[in-house]
């Protein structure tokens, strides 16, 4: 009987003390590491179960373990829930500030009208749109999008490929980029202040299939690293802070908004009632030039989607 029980505590621990060695070493495995380690904050939570019984059925050597695992995996996902103390309450609006939107648009099935009255309650000056549809657009347009962010960088598609930039300012667009029938639209914002922001409207292949992954890795690479001009990331990443293309980006210069605020635990995908029975994860993003102050940051609701909005107020430099 003895046996079986170090087995079974032995079957619990060693799954996540394995978890917490591929995490901290940045070693990401073959297929299927990189949708599973999305769920890295549930993993921390479920190696300090295994610890707790590991230490209650009195066997140490696995509870060393599971302490190690746990320790590890909480040190890499605890930061997320304190803010770095730069952010304000209200996160108005003055000169230098730039308030920004991103709403993935479920195949460009999210409700028009609800998107554009979030716009009117958030007043965002720019709004990166992905999985845009000719159809979606033309919603869009008919709801009157364009009466509250009158200039627009579009790259519609068929299917979850499309996207765009919407702004209150001056856009001139920039090259798009596309891996695996993804365009990840490029925009440069005038800032009233005089500032010039580039904003890209960030959508890698989704991560459903193992023939997606390299088309996923590409279009994370590509996107522009954090040295130039100011610039901000912001959407669909279908990837988390756990992911190491995430945190490359992050060592380059950028810094996420939600983890900044102490929000990096939200879950953006997803929405209640939408999308299939997972636990929620944050691969919804604002990543802002490290440059930039991050006053606020939020998460949103918004009818016929499966991902929530995410809203960020930035104070440029």
């Amino acid at each position: 009987m003895r046996a079986w029980v170090s087995v079974l505590v032995w079957v619990v621990v060693t799954p996540f003390a394995a978890w917490a060695v591929l995490r901290v070493s940045g070693v990401e495995p073959p297929w299927p590491w990189a949708p599973v380690v999305a769920y890295t904050p549930y993993a921390a939570v479920v190696a300090g179960a295994g610890l707790l019984l590991a230490a209650a059925l009195k066997r140490r050597a696995a509870a060393m373990v599971a302490l190690a695992a746990t320790v590890a995996l909480g040190c890499t996902v605890l930061p997320r829930s304190f803010a770095d103390g730069q952010a304000t309450a209200g996160g108005g609006r003055d000169a230098r500030t730039l308030r920004v939107l991103a709403v993935n648009l479920l195949v460009g099935a999210a409700d028009a009208a609800d998107l554009t009255a979030l716009v009117g309650r958030l007043r965002p000056d720019v709004l990166a749109l992905q999985e845009l549809t000719p159809a979606g657009l033309d919603r869009l347009e008919a709801a009157g999008l364009r009466k509250a962010l009158p200039h627009a960088v579009t790259r519609p598609k068929q299917g979850a490929g499309g996207s765009a930039v919407y702004a209150r300012h001056a856009l001139v667009a920039g090259t798009t980029l596309e891996f695996g029938g993804f365009r990840q639209v490029r925009a440069v914002l005038a800032h009233p202040s005089g500032a010039r922001v580039e904003v890209v409207s960030v959508h890698p292949c989704a991560l459903r299939l193992r023939s997606r992954q390299p088309c996923w890795r590409a279009g994370l690479k590509a996107l522009p690293r954090a040295s130039g001009p100011l610039r901000v990331l912001a959407g669909d990443f279908n990837a988390t802070l756990d992911h190491a293309l995430v945190r490359e980006l992050l060592a380059g210069g950028y810094r996420d908004a939600a983890d900044a605020t102490g929000h990096g635990f939200t879950a953006t995908w997803p929405q209640r009632g939408w999308g299939p029975p997972l636990p929620g994860v944050a691969i919804d993003h604002v990543l802002a030039d490290a440059r930039m102050r991050v006053r606020e940051f939020g998460v949103h609701a918004l009818r016929g989607t499966d991902h929530r909005p995410v809203f960020a107020v930035l104070a440029l430099p």
